[in-house]
């Protein structure tokens, strides 16, 4: 694993999605809650639209476009249109700084399968 760091804590308020990227992939983070931050690849499998334009709910990531809903946690699409997983990343928040592992997806779920 190679974790390297995205943004500092604060740069990203709680319920809210930002996107960064690291080892030129598009990555969409999310805060959850106050210590909590989840990583997801950016563009919805289904129509290619970024997901940090979307809406935060809980676990899940909204796509803006054609609402999609993915789970933060599996990458699973939870709503149609989209039916398949986007990548997700593992993410550890150390000294006030989001650290993202970008090189391997933590689910089955590859960018280049859209």
């Amino acid at each position: 694993m190679a974790f390297e760091k995205a943004i500092e804590l604060d740069e990203l308020k709680v319920g809210s999605a930002m996107q960064v990227e690291l080892g030129g992939e598009p990555i969409c983070l999310v805060r959850t809650d106050t210590d909590t931050v989840k990583a997801v690849h950016n563009i919805c499998s289904h129509a290619f639209y970024e997901l940090h334009e979307g809406w935060v709910d809980d676990n899940h990531i909204e796509c803006g476009l054609h609402g999609s809903s993915f789970d933060l946690d599996s990458g699973r699409p939870d709503a149609l249109p989209a039916v398949k997983p986007v990548p997700t990343y593992a993410v550890r928040v150390e000294n006030g700084e989001v650290l993202v592992d970008a090189s391997a997806p933590t689910n089955d779920a590859t960018p280049s399968s859209f």
